[in-house]
């Protein structure tokens, strides 16, 4: 992670990420979220997979990208991922994705919800806060 609280994810581009232009398909950027999402939680030391054990889920209740560039098959991008949020039930993440030259293609957000078991609101376990709380520090 960069000492500004950024996790980087390297992404190879699949041919079955690129549409009939031969460039990444708008959609696939939120799956490039997830992967960035989900890769910066583990270099936290907690997975997503540890946080379900526990009882609890991350829902997407918002997402929201804008497009600056277009980037094709066989390219290797960074996804770029930070908790710019954390508060009660709620956390944000938020995502650049990047060439290999380092021009910005996509940047947006994802806000999440935390729920318990019963799928039920819940704030984020303290567990989970306090890992996060230092990364931001």
């Amino acid at each position: 992670m960069a000492s500004d609280g950024w996790h980087e994810t390297k992404i190879r581009v699949r041919y079955k990420d690129t549409d009939r232009l031969g460039v990444v398909y708008y959609g696939n950027y939120l799956t490039f979220f997830e992967v960035g999402r989900a890769e910066h939680m583990r270099s936290l030391g907690r997975s997503y997979s540890s946080l379900e054990a526990e009882g609890y889920s991350l829902v997407v209740i918002e997402a929201f990208a804008k497009y600056h560039g277009n980037v094709g098959y066989d390219e290797m991008v960074t996804v770029r991922t930070v908790i710019s949020d954390l508060r009660g039930a709620r956390m944000r993440f938020d995502y650049e994705v990047l060439n290999e030259k380092g021009k910005l293609l996509v940047s947006g957000y994802t806000l999440h919800g935390c729920i318990n078991s019963k799928s039920r609101p819940s704030r984020i376990p303290s567990s989970i806060k306090s890992l996060i709380e230092e990364s931001i520090r």
